[in-house]
């Protein structure tokens, strides 16, 4: 074993370095099971180690006995450790300070994302990788479809253009022979794309922003607004009235079991006001009927006879109620409770 002395078939602890000691340890953790991260050292210092492991043989008992022993006085002694270099600070820091603050340091340190990049692209979403798909090569492509979860490939393959995918999906069979090395290589540059591109400002994108001020404005305003951004960009445009929501969608949207769940969310003041209000507006009046057929018959009698007995509501009162109501069915459909019907859709049974 190198330098080391031995005794009787045994080795001398005077013998041994500390990467010999090292090397002890870490065997020793690995027959009692330990899952030790050793893909976190220094490619070259994991080289050292298999390498040294590979010319050792046997340690006796009292040798183990003081390698554990020195190991463990020297565990005593370490207060705390801090990471190496900027790098292994933003992997111990991931997911505590903001991705933006993240890529800025990366950015200014010049370091690159830890781990397995395959890992990394497995965990994001198929809109977000879809961008790579189209703009790489058929071989990178293919190797990348090949290494994310089937699920995953086949809800990207669904997104591109027939010709493309037919081509992508061809291309898988031709990586048969591809190595290790060169798949590990092309992981590494999908990751470093990803990397390089800007951090997200906002988390929804503009046409979801503009719907969601859009429905909290009056109608007046939402009219003026989509009229001019008609004249801009009709495309955007015809995007954004298909992200608002207002009183005069709920029939075409809101599936008829899911109106008690509503009901019983909104105010009753702001609903009788609604519904009353609504009787100055044959579309509006639409949506108050299709709210109360969709309810007990005792319910329903017991809100008109109350909206009856509310007559002419101002506009101002009018635009606030039915906001109320499309404001409780939004907070409903964030959190899951209710689910909105496309435009087209049809509920069915």
């Amino acid at each position: 074993m190198g330098n080391l002395t031995p005794i009787g078939g045994a080795t001398a602890p005077a013998g041994l370095t500390r990467r010999h000691k090292a090397a002890i340890i870490v065997r020793l953790l690995l027959t009692e099971g330990a899952d030790l991260p050793l893909t976190d050292l220094p490619e070259e210092m994991q080289a050292d180690l298999t390498r040294l492991m590979g010319t050792m043989r046997h340690v006796d008992r009292d040798t183990l006995t003081g390698v554990i022993e020195e190991f463990a006085e020297e565990l005593d002694r370490l207060g705390l450790t801090f990471p190496r270099g900027v790098a292994d600070a933003l992997s111990a820091l991931d997911g505590r300070i903001s991705p933006h603050t993240a890529a800025r340091l990366r950015k200014e340190a010049g370091v690159r994302q830890t781990g397995d990049p395959w890992e990394r692209l497995r965990a994001m979403e198929a809109k977000a990788l879809l961008p790579l798909l189209e703009e790489e090569s058929m071989e990178v492509a293919a190797v990348m479809l090949s290494k994310l979860d089937t699920a995953k490939a086949a809800a990207l393959l669904g997104m591109l253009p027939g010709t493309r995918a037919r081509r992508i999906t061809y291309a898988v069979s031709q990586t048969t022979g591809i190595t290790p090395e060169a798949v590990d290589r092309i992981g590494l540059s999908l990751a470093t794309q990803i990397d390089q591109q800007p951090g997200r400002v906002f988390e929804k994108g503009p046409v979801e922003r503009v719907g969601a001020i859009l429905n909290q404005s009056t109608a007046a305003t939402r009219d003026e607004v989509l009229g001019g951004l008609e004249e801009e960009d009709a495309d955007f445009a015809d995007q954004v009235r298909k992200a608002i929501f207002t009183f005069l969608n709920i029939p075409s949207r809101i599936a008829p079991r899911d109106v008690p769940k509503v009901v019983r969310g909104v105010d009753q003041m702001a609903l009788v006001t609604a519904i009353a209000a609504a009787q100055d507006n044959a579309e509006a009046e639409k949506s108050a009927e299709f709210i109360l057929a969709n309810m007990s018959a005792r319910m329903a009698d017991q809100l008109r006879e109350e909206a009856k007995e509310m007559g002419k509501v101002k506009p101002r009162d009018a635009e606030e109620a039915m906001n109320n109501v499309v404001s409780v069915i939004r907070e409903m459909e964030g959190a899951g409770e209710i689910l909105l019907l496309a435009d087209e859709e049809e509920e069915e049974g």
